[in-house]
């Protein structure tokens, strides 16, 4: 995070973030599970198929955050008059996605 964001709440995902905080617990756990098959010398194609899965549930959110910004930051920046710097900052965080 950069300090030249404006970061006055509430946020987008604001009214899901018990939602989010719930599917980033899960995939805090599927990170401790990798851990632990690392730790237990599995099979290294399914320590690699849970590593996917991890990155896509962080996908998953990323994604999810990303519509929440272009709903109600960027929205609002445009109901304000000037959505410049919201839709600069969706598409730089849409090209870190795609490069991910």
């Amino acid at each position: 995070m950069s300090a030249d964001h404006e970061h006055a709440g509430p946020h987008g995902y604001s009214g899901d973030k018990a939602a989010l905080l719930g599917r980033l617990r899960r995939i805090e756990g599927q990170i401790r599970g990798l851990q632990r098959m690392v730790d237990e010398d599995t099979y290294c194609i399914d320590v690699l198929t849970q590593i996917s899965a991890a990155k896509s549930a962080l996908h998953a959110v990323a994604v999810g955050l990303l519509e929440d910004h272009l709903a109600h930051c960027v929205v609002d920046a445009a109901r304000a008059g000037d959505p410049t710097a919201k839709v600069k900052e969706a598409s730089d965080a849409i090209a870190r996605l795609v490069r991910s």
